[in-house]
């Protein structure tokens, strides 16, 4: 719902009035009020108006506030943006490290295999209500880079060996089809 719909709906809702009685009030069809309020139409010029003086809205506050609310919208997504890159990142390394170190052995590869399993379904836990494409490519871009990455440097049959390979692809594995475990399990 949009600000200026989520405005109309609560000040209508606070002032106590159906939306047939602001339709009445207002001189607007009623369908055109449900329009506005599921964010399916927004209101402009004289709509709008007949509007805010029934509800009692002033128009430049109501404007101001919409646009406060984009800026805060970009720099939310650029924090969040940030974050997902430093998670992915924080993820490639602890995979990497316990695979691809030197004196990795098999406790190490078996931990990481592990957490290859447990950190991703940790995230799909917390992030149950978005599909597992969106997850996938949210918190497993960093494993598609890492993967990339390896080829180019260490080529494909070391990536595979060392066990990093596996450990990424059970990673976004979980990563995408971790609602279907959590489902099962309920």
């Amino acid at each position: 719902m949009n600000f200026i719909a989520k405005k109309i709906s609560e000040t209508r809702k606070v002032k106590g009035l159906s939306q047939e009685e602001l339709a009445e009030l207002s001189k607007i069809n009623l369908r055109t009020i449900q329009r506005i309020e599921n964010s399916e139409n927004e209101p402009r010029g004289k709509t709008l108006n007949l509007i805010c003086n029934v509800l009692e809205i002033d128009i430049k506050e109501l404007f101001s506030n919409n646009n406060s609310l984009k800026e805060k919208n970009i720099g939310t997504k650029l924090v969040n943006g940030l974050f997902l890159l430093a998670l992915n990142l924080v993820l490639m390394g602890v995979i990497g490290f316990l695979t691809l170190d030197s004196n990795a052995n098999m406790n190490s590869l078996f931990g990481g295999i592990l957490l290859s399993f447990f950190i991703p379904f940790f995230i799909v836990f917390l992030t149950q209500n978005i599909n597992g494409m969106e997850r996938m490519l949210k918190f497993g871009c960093g494993y598609f880079a890492y993967f990339i990455f390896v080829i180019f440097k260490l080529g494909f049959p070391t990536g595979f060996v060392s066990g990093l390979f596996p450990c990424l692809l059970i990673s976004v594995s979980v990563l995408y089809f971790g609602n279907a475990l959590i489902n099962n399990k309920e």
